[in-house]
């Protein structure tokens, strides 16, 4: 999974990636210190993982791993090349989602690139500049299919009635992950031009030290936006974030504590960008290693399998399944079989989150 994390210049944006990723890459108070996307990987937070590794013995513990990129501030005009922007949306276009980082603290000692602290315009001018990305590309795109359409080339004329319902919505002001087509086709078609409006969309809200819970009205006005999009918010203070992302594991526990916060945004924002994109988890644990796999809300064990290898899926012949709720409460592999709670799932079986699997296949 990757996620770009996009915003105006001076919103905290570089702050809260090296927070996140704790690289350390130099964050300055200037508009366009980030120009080449800095990317970090990072491990998702996922507790289930060290309750399996309790009861399974095991060399090595792998989590599942989010890619971060971290993608120079976007401006007014950019869809025309203002501040490099053709570059900065080329980037954008390679993700899986967008992760907005919005300004929500006052500070005269940090420029606003508009003058003013306006969360909501933020929102719309970076909404505005991918949406008019998206019309040329759709312009573009359409001035090929109708030439190609002209020959009765079917595909063509499908591409083309997709471009134009894409050009009916954006002469709307709408992004187009509100479009749906219902033929399988024209979706895929859709799918095929990595629209930038087309990526979801998860608001980080960025926060001072005083408003950690996000009760400022500015925060107010971005989950109402959020809500209107069907959309979330997690509220993040990054300045907080990088001074806890320096300390070890004690020292950061014992302030997260002093400050009232429960984890490190790293494992909200994982989670949450997980459901912004309809991903869950599975496990599978053996001798060898534990190790987290992301898949698909609605993917059949076949699906999963081939996230691990190609072979898994082609050969797939059934899955052996439990919960990680069956081993703490029977605490071993072997007992969960003695007890019956071993679940045996065929091709069409629908994997639920946290599954612990092992698959059976053939090639």
């Amino acid at each position: 999974m990757e996620a770009g994390i996009v915003g105006l210049p001076n919103v905290g944006k570089s702050t809260l990636f090296n927070a996140l990723t704790a690289a350390g890459i130099a964050s300055e108070n200037y508009p366009f210190c980030t120009i080449e996307p800095n990317v970090g990987i990072v491990n998702v937070p996922d507790p289930r993982l060290n309750i399996i590794h309790k009861y399974i013995t095991t060399d090595k513990v792998i989590p599942a791993i989010l890619r971060l990129v971290d993608i120079a501030g976007i401006v007014r005009g950019a869809s025309e090349g203002e501040g490099l922007g053709n570059k900065f949306l080329s980037h954008i276009r390679n993700v899986d989602a967008i992760l907005h980082v919005v300004r929500c603290f006052e500070n005269s000692d940090v420029i606003h690139v508009e003058g003013k602290v306006d969360p909501i315009s933020d929102i719309e001018t970076i909404d505005m500049e991918l949406m008019l990305a998206d019309m040329q590309t759709v312009d573009s795109a359409k001035d090929k299919a109708a030439k190609t359409a002209r020959s009765g080339n079917a595909e063509a004329k499908m591409r083309l009635a997709v471009l134009e319902s894409c050009a009916a919505w954006l002469a709307e002001e709408k992004p187009l992950r509100g479009l749906t087509f219902d033929d399988p086709e024209k979706q895929k078609l859709f799918k095929s031009y990595q629209f930038l409006t087309a990526k979801q969309v998860l608001y980080l809200a960025n926060v001072d030290e005083d408003d950690l819970q996000g009760e400022s009205e500015l925060v107010q006005r971005v989950r109402a936006r959020a809500e209107e999009e069907g959309g979330e918010v997690v509220v993040v203070c990054g300045r907080l974030e990088a001074e806890i992302a320096e300390l070890d594991e004690a020292d950061r526990n014992e302030m997260l504590e002093s400050v009232g916060l429960e984890e490190p945004a790293l494992a909200a924002v994982a989670r949450a960008a997980y459901r912004t994109l309809g991903l869950q988890s599975y496990f599978t644990a053996g001798k060898i290693e534990i190790r987290a796999w992301t898949i698909p809300i609605g993917a059949t064990g076949p699906k999963a399998a081939g996230v691990i290898h190609s072979d898994f899926e082609r050969g797939f012949i059934r899955a052996e399944i439990f919960s990680v709720a069956d081993l703490e409460q029977y605490q071993s592999e072997k007992a969960i079989r003695e007890a019956g709670k071993l679940r045996v799932e065929g091709k069409e079986y629908v994997m639920q989150d946290g599954d612990i699997c092992h698959f059976l296949f053939n090639v």
